[in-house]
């Protein structure tokens, strides 16, 4: 049984591999067994202290905070295959960063249905690492540049520059329809919820946050159109959705997407959902000098493209 699992209260030191980490995210990942509502529970309670003091579950830990943690039953944690090596290739790796190319049909981390994803997978691969976090996410279906930080100041800053929209984020979709009116940039606020089954799923609302997708076309045909996209703003699901809104869906999306077209779509090969994180350009959160990092089409979307718009050259 795991030495938390008393009938006293525990105390942990925040070290390195804890530090600017969200306070509900450290103790989920140190609570294994614990159900989440649970975790939650004990944090909204005032259970868990942070230095003597009572936190909200986002409050960020740092090096040497002391977090006393209330006596909790662990259960077994339910048998999950083991992560494998998932033989990514990597764009660009250095003391602090690693941006890996990541391919459709590949989680970025476990849950929901999924055992294990990207991050979980690297972890198995380099247990002598103290930091691997996600940087930022990509859908499951969409492939493309996946930034992940191995060290905690890194991490803080790359979501530092995230939020205040530092890093340019350059995605490239196949979509529905021929597109007109040139260059322009869509602004419908975005609102998450979650549905009767469960499924989580965002739609245009003005009582949702602001996001800005701007949009330029690439190639245009009779029934399809090749865009590139620069987030403004990194909203879940956001280009899907506004491009969705603007009667545009990306080809091969069953969450919003047209579920027709896309049946007829998968017998000519487009089987996934047509999008691409083409490229990332920021300052390095270490060094300070501007860096980017380019992701050719998949070849699935290359070949799709050479069929639909021979003009189009990939840059």
């Amino acid at each position: 049984m795991n030495d938390l699992s008393k009938t006293r209260a525990t105390v942990l030191e925040v070290g390195e591999e804890g530090a600017a980490q969200r306070i509900d995210n450290y103790l989920l990942r140190r609570l294994k067994g614990v159900p989440k509502s649970h975790v939650y529970r004990i944090l909204r309670s005032g259970e868990v202290r942070v230095n003597s003091a009572r936190v909200r579950p986002d409050y960020r830990l740092r090096g040497g905070d002391r977090v006393r943690v209330p006596p909790v039953r662990l259960g077994e944690p339910a048998a999950r295959p083991a992560p494998r090596p998932l033989a990514l290739p990597i764009v660009h790796e250095d003391a602090v960063l690693l941006v890996v190319d990541k391919p459709a049909g590949v989680a970025v981390h476990g849950g929901s249905g999924v055992s294990y994803g990207v991050i979980e997978s690297l972890r198995a691969e380099r247990p002598e690492a103290k930091v691997l976090e996600l940087a930022h996410r990509l859908d499951r279906d969409t492939s493309g540049l996946l930034m992940i930080a191995k060290k905690r100041s890194a991490l803080v800053e790359l979501h530092r520059m995230l939020r205040e929209g530092e890093v340019e984020k350059i995605y490239v979709a196949a979509v529905k329809g021929p597109w007109s009116g040139g260059a322009r940039e869509i602004r419908e606020r975005l609102h998450k919820f979650v549905s009767a089954s469960g499924e989580r799923r965002v739609s245009v609302s003005r009582e949702g946050v602001a996001a800005v997708t701007r949009i330029r076309p690439l190639a245009v045909c009779g029934e399809a159109s090749l865009l590139e996209l620069r987030l403004l703003t990194g909203r879940t699901h956001q280009i899907r959705v506004h491009l969705a809104h603007a009667g545009h869906p990306v080809l091969g999306d069953q969450k919003y997407g047209d579920f027709e077209l896309n049946r007829t779509l998968a017998k000519q090969g487009v089987k996934r959902l047509f999008l691409h994180a083409r490229r990332l350009a920021f300052r390095h959160p270490a060094s300070g000098e501007r860096v980017s990092f380019e992701s050719p089409l998949p070849q699935d979307m290359r070949r799709f493209v050479a069929e639909r718009f021979p003009a189009y050259a990939e840059p």
